[in-house]
């Protein structure tokens, strides 16, 4: 594998700054697929020529600036539809070639993304261990034969092996949530309808969601943007509410913790010991923090697969099954065939139970904002898979099947690794439409973007030094006469974002003639709002001071909202400035883009 392509944020800068093309960037991927095709993580890939020919049509006809994900490369699972190529669910005899694109993945394809292929799974999005297929078992990329988790396990290696920047998966019972606690990456499983499931094979119809894998909570959130929204043909989507679209902020927030007698690690002390650390962390983020029980989550869980749901799975599979009986591997089939045991009885018994247990769940989220649960409770490898299959698929799903059921949010992150060296994960938990809470929550966690600091990878201390997280939006940008600034006061960057549909862009004069950006925030209702590009740097806190001393008027540092609803320190113009002769160039999107236009490039 050559070296692993760039995240969303900071190809995005790249771009922007010209120090690479998505022609650049193919040649790359293509590099990297070399020997993959047809092995376990990819079920089919892009034709290489195709492939380069949507790299050259997007560096000629478009600009970095105009789309959310411009050049990024990303992956589909292959019960995704898309159009001219086989969709296979993980079952050769099931195959057939999609006539259109998924809508979701029209979306991502509209937004500028890269496609890189179709990518292995459990048959029929049924398992959460990657071994269920009859294209090969996925390896976690931590090695050592230890499962990739399921279904979505081609999808999740993909990304953490640096093949493809961000991948799409589904969750329906915990298939994007355990294959990115398996291989140390970020999954984002929304609210059921945030993203369509029109174009998806369906495992549970009322239940599944499409969900999203990426190396930090900032671009996972980048990817909902650009691919959530309603279909005609999906009715089972929604919208996402005015009082969803902002999120929580973390030091407000009330988190619920396990009470001990509720958590099961099956022997696992050193998961055990990673999900204490971690909620320790956590504890220092959020407002406030109260043992919660679980029963009623775990009740809800159960109903999965001991329960009528799992007859949903036989509805489009039933015929199926029986006139090509020998197409489906035994340990699916075996799970599928249970549905065949409940009646209409059974499914109305099941959903006035279910009723009872998210009216419990719901009054619950009366006295906490967030809960913290393990994302799995132990791991384990291809080998221990293979001789219980389905009691340790059990194992994996305890923290994870209760969600869609009980219409949840939910959000996975990296928490270090075992004494063992065994990955450890948290998954942030909330209502329906608190998406960007948890996102806010993860990223405040994992250090606001980009990889897990120190503290997370390894033991409890807080990094040594302390630093600041700033938005920038013009001549301090990467490239502009300013940035040495922050350069030499030993700042990094982290990456490109946007912030929140919330501001104007100005340009006012200067002696100099080059001009001065001024980011002034407008009122929450007012339709002007527009998102405009920055990039986030982090700064040694002690140096903040002192970069802000040498702001000039009408700029200050104050808070700035992003795309993602985190706040961060960034640079503000006083209102007053941005009358006559400062003139308005929001439309260009960033600074960057209207000094680029400006230019005539």
């Amino acid at each position: 594998m050559s070296e692993p392509v760039g995240s969303v944020s900071a190809l995005r800068s790249a771009y922007l700054s010209g120090a690479t093309t998505p022609v650049d960037q193919a040649e790359h991927v293509l590099a990297g697929l070399a020997g993959q095709d047809g092995g376990p993580v990819w079920i089919s890939t892009v034709a290489a020529d195709d492939l380069r020919a949507r790299a050259i049509a997007l560096a000629r006809d478009s600009d970095p600036a105009d789309l959310p994900l411009y050049g990024i490369p990303f992956a589909v699972k292959d019960n995704i539809d898309v159009g001219g190529m086989i969709t296979t669910a993980g079952c050769p005899d099931f195959a057939y070639r999609a006539a259109e694109d998924a809508p979701v993945v029209r979306r991502l394809l509209d937004a500028g993304a890269l496609l890189v292929g179709k990518t292995n799974l459990d048959q029929f999005a049924t398992g959460l261990t990657g071994a269920r297929s009859p294209y090969g078992s996925c390896e976690s990329v931590f090695g050592g034969g230890l499962v990739s988790g399921g279904s979505s396990s081609g999808s999740a290696v993909a990304v953490a092996s640096g093949q493809v920047s961000f991948a799409l998966g589904t969750d329906t019972a915990g298939s994007g949530r355990v294959p990115a606690a398996l291989n140390g990456i970020v999954g984002l499983k929304p609210t059921r309808g945030l993203l369509s499931t029109a174009g998806v094979v369906p495992a549970c119809r009322s239940l599944d969601c499409v969900s999203v894998f990426a190396t930090d909570v900032g671009d996972a959130v980048d990817v909902l943007h650009a691919a959530r929204g309603t279909s005609e043909a999906d009715p089972w989507g929604r919208a996402l509410p005015a009082e969803g679209a902002s999120g929580g902020v973390p030091g407000t927030l009330r988190l619920g913790v396990p009470r001990a007698a509720d958590l099961e690690f099956f022997g696992d002390v050193g998961q055990g010991e990673r999900f204490d650390a971690g909620v320790r962390r956590l504890r220092t983020v959020v407002a406030t923090a109260r043992p919660v029980p679980l029963d009623d989550f775990f009740a809800a869980g159960d109903l999965l697969y001991q329960g009528p749901w799992v007859a949903e799975r036989l509805v489009g599979l039933g015929d199926f099954l029986l006139t090509h009986p020998d197409s489906v591997l035994p340990v699916t089939r075996t799970v599928l065939e249970t549905g065949r045991r409940y009646d209409a009885i059974d499914a109305f018994r099941g959903q006035h139970r279910l009723r009872e247990l998210r009216a419990r769940v719901d009054r619950l989220w009366r006295e906490i904002d967030v809960l913290v649960v393990p994302t799995v409770g132990t791991t384990f490898t291809l080998d221990e898979i293979a001789e219980d299959p389905i009691g340790r698929n059990a194992m994996l799903g305890r923290y994870t099947q209760f969600a869609n059921l009980l219409d949840l949010a939910a959000v996975t992150v990296p928490n270090g690794f075992t004494d063992g060296g065994r990955p450890a994960s948290l998954t942030l938990l909330g209502p329906a439409f608190s998406d960007l809470t948890l996102a806010r929550l993860a990223a405040a966690l994992v250090g606001g973007g980009g990889e897990p600091p120190p503290a997370v990878a390894a033991g409890d201390a807080p990094p040594a030094a302390a630093q600041a997280l700033i938005a920038v939006v013009g001549r301090h940008l990467s490239g502009e006469s300013r940035n040495g600034e922050l350069t030499g006061r030993g700042a990094t960057l982290v990456g490109a974002a946007r912030t929140a549909p919330l501001y104007r862009l100005y340009r006012m004069e200067t002696p100099d003639g080059e001009g001065l950006p001024g980011l002034v925030r407008v009122a929450p209702d007012d339709p002007q709002g527009q998102p405009i590009d920055v990039e986030l740097w982090r700064l040694p806190s002690s140096a903040v001071g002192e970069l802000l001393a040498g702001v000039p008027a009408p700029l200050s540092l104050g808070w700035i909202r992003l795309h993602d609803g985190r706040d961060v320190l960034g640079f503000l113009c006083e209102a007053y400035a941005a009358g006559p002769p400062a003139v308005d160039i929001s439309a260009a999107g960033g600074w960057r883009a209207y000094r680029q236009a400006a230019a005539g490039r």
